[in-house]
């Protein structure tokens, strides 16, 4: 999910200089592709970008190893990335842009390296990221595109204009749209180690031929909202760009609404709450897309559980609803398959990252277990 870039989140001096970032930078980062394939292309995105965003050259690679997020790249395997056949684009203020269908092989669950070079970076401090990356990027001075152990990098674990990577496949290949927030970010997951339910989802889907060609799309950010406030546009603002946008859906997880009731749960919320699902529901049955609904999560200790338990009871109002109403075409308890049996609105402590909200990577897989099959079945 692409979102604007808040001033913490900017690349640090000297790659941010008052409203010029990343002049003569090369800036690599690395992602965990899903299905895999022999031809694919880049997504380069300046949607909330304050001013055009210039790319000077672009490539791929095979990174040093099989860990994500490593700095290095196997020598050989850079290939050049084009733009309507140059090496350069220049990505207009609130647009994106697509590479050139790319000849190169890479495999279902491997990592992919991607290197840009910004001669004349970008003209403004507003600028478009994915700030939970939960992976490391690396930033060098100078243009170092095919460098395969680059020296003198300073890591950050951000991605930055990056926001996705399209596959040729078979026709019954088709992807799952995660629709969500932190919690399938993957706040409480380890950098670097893919260990998001969303990541075990799809290794769960690999192991079986019949759910192989699902390929998965995490358009989920941190902080964000269904309805309002939150971080980045809102769910029901950015359903069209992020779900009926992407490439080859067949599939949509809606699990989001944390925000929404930690921030002011009412019965008011949870209404507005159980409408924008149904909106979702009808948007994406109209574009053929299957929905799964997905239960809120406990967050007794945390901050979010108000002491007059009003926010508790808006997550029951909703959680009923998604269980009975029979809106889904499935419905996974992510709520049952994590709360502490001893205390319905808390987190199993097996499964609590510390903060009482967001899960650990054992709790991250339970909810990845929880998904029922039968979403990928006709």
């Amino acid at each position: 999910m692409p979102q604007l870039t808040e001033a913490s989140n900017l690349p640090p001096a000297p790659y941010t200089q008052g409203d010029q970032v990343m002049a003569d930078t090369t800036l690599r980062q690395t992602i965990h592709v899903s299905v895999g394939g022999s031809r694919f292309r880049l997504h380069l995105n300046n949607v909330f970008g304050g001013a055009a965003l210039p790319i000077t050259a672009a490539s791929v690679a095979l990174p040093a190893g099989s860990a994500t997020g490593v700095s290095g790249i196997r020598a050989g395997s850079a290939k050049a990335v084009t733009f309507g056949g140059r090496k350069a684009v220049t990505v207009a203020a609130g647009k994106e842009a697509l590479s050139d269908p790319l000849d190169f092989t890479v495999a279902s669950g491997a990592n992919l390296t991607v290197t840009l070079y910004l001669a004349q970076g970008q003209a403004a401090s507003r600028i478009t990221s994915h700030p939970g990356s939960r992976t490391t990027s690396y930033l060098m001075k100078g243009n170092h595109l095919t460098d395969t152990a680059p020296a003198g990098t300073t890591p950050v674990d951000h991605w930055y204009f990056l926001s996705g990577l399209d596959v040729w496949a078979p026709e019954r290949t088709g992807a799952v749209v995660l629709l969500g927030d932190s919690l399938t970010d993957g706040r409480g997951s380890t950098t670097n180690a893919n260990d998001r339910w969303p990541d075990e989802l799809f290794a769960r889907l690999q192991k079986q031929s019949a759910t192989a060609n699902v390929a998965v799309a995490n358009e989920a950010a941190g902080g964000n909202a269904v309805l309002s406030g939150g971080l980045g546009p809102t769910a029901v603002s950015r359903f069209d760009r992020d779900v009926l946008g992407q490439s080859g859906v067949k599939w949509l997880i809606v699990f989001e609404g944390v925000n929404d009731l930690g921030g002011k749960g009412s019965p008011q919320t949870a209404a507005g709450l159980t409408a924008a699902y149904q909106q979702f529901v009808t948007k994406a049955h109209a574009a053929g897309i299957k929905v799964l609904g997905a239960t809120i999560t406990p967050f007794g200790g945390n901050s979010y559980d108000n002491a007059a338990g009003t926010h508790e009871a808006a997550r029951q109002t909703v959680n009923s609803w998604i269980r009975t109403s029979h809106q889904f075409d499935v419905v996974a308890d992510f709520d049952q398959a994590v709360r502490d049996p001893a205390n319905a609105r808390r987190l199993r402590p097996a499964y609590d990252s510390g903060d009482h909200l967001h899960l650990n990577p054992a709790g991250y897989l339970a909810l990845a277990n929880a998904v029922p099959s039968t979403l990928f079945t006709p």
